[in-house]
């Protein structure tokens, strides 16, 4: 029953009239495709909205260099929105949201298929947009969150975290990002957590002038003084041209990709389709 509720949610987010509705879309741009003060502001104005957050996406693979066995593929898949809480702009031109992402490893080729970790960051925070001689350029975001497994025990795993985040377009095509975070670990079987999901995260995309082909970095920053980091390597590549699903592949390559096997490294390929956020995702 679990497993059919969260492919339900996936394929919902994939094909409901919300995802076309939410915060930017109705926006107007111009021929360089950058965004209009006016119509941005208007789109958060005329709120509130419910709307992607994160990328959401559903993929299959395995490790790199490997031939996929039952015990080393997983299907991975992300669902991520965020829903408006205030109709009215706050201080500082805030507006104040809530968000939610899951994020499942479901081992499919195993027997009974099971659910081998599941990932649950919801928060509560402020988004400014940003603007520069008329034109959207980004925005930024101070989010109260918080991460566990949902388990307890010797397989709990949890922490919080007090996160500023932005993401800036340079041009229409390239977008850079980085998070950082002051974290408070509380979970009782993860106190070195830090060491493998990091303390601070960086990255850039690319998107092709006619919005078909996607490229994205990230370089999520593993505590300590040493150049250990985890990277996240995203191709998308829109299957048609008036929809927003993407053929997708994504490339993970270090520890804490999901919570209960933090300390594990990973060097995976997986491949399916993501649904984007309009102009940039959040990270």
């Amino acid at each position: 029953m679990l497993r059919s509720v969260f492919i339900f949610l996936f394929f919902l987010l994939a094909t409901a009239p919300a995802v076309k509705s939410q915060v930017l879309t109705d926006v107007a741009e111009d021929k360089d495709n950058i965004v209009n003060t006016d119509s941005v502001r208007r789109a958060f104005d005329s709120g509130p909205y419910f709307g992607l957050y994160k990328d959401n996406y559903f993929i299959f693979g395995c490790p790199v260099g490997q031939t996929i066995t039952r015990k080393n593929s997983n299907i991975k898949f992300q669902i991520s929105f965020a829903q408006r809480l205030t109709k009215s702009t706050l201080p500082f031109g805030t507006y104040l949201f809530l968000f939610y992402t899951q994020k499942a490893f479901w081992n499919i080729l195993e027997n009974s298929m099971p659910f081998t970790d599941l990932n649950f960051n919801p928060g509560i925070g402020l988004t400014k947009p940003l603007f520069v001689k008329n034109r959207f350029v980004g925005k930024i975001n101070l989010i109260a969150e918080h991460e566990s497994n949902g388990r307890d025990g010797a397989a709990s795993r949890s922490w919080n975290k007090i996160s500023l985040g932005g993401s800036i377009m340079i041009d229409p095509q390239i977008t850079v990002h980085a998070k950082f975070w002051i974290p408070i670990v509380d979970g009782y079987e993860n106190p070195d957590l830090l060491n493998y999901t990091g303390i601070y995260q960086m990255g850039t995309a690319f998107n092709s002038r006619n919005g078909r082909f996607g490229f994205a970095i990230t370089l999520v920053k593993r505590k300590g003084w040493r150049m250990n980091y985890n990277t996240i390597v995203d191709l998308n590549y829109r299957l048609f041209k008036r929809d927003n699903q993407y053929l997708f592949l994504q490339y993970y390559n270090g520890y804490g990709e999901g919570l209960l096997a933090y300390k594990e490294f990973h060097s995976t390929l997986r491949i399916g389709i993501v649904i984007k956020p309009t102009l940039f995702s959040d990270y």
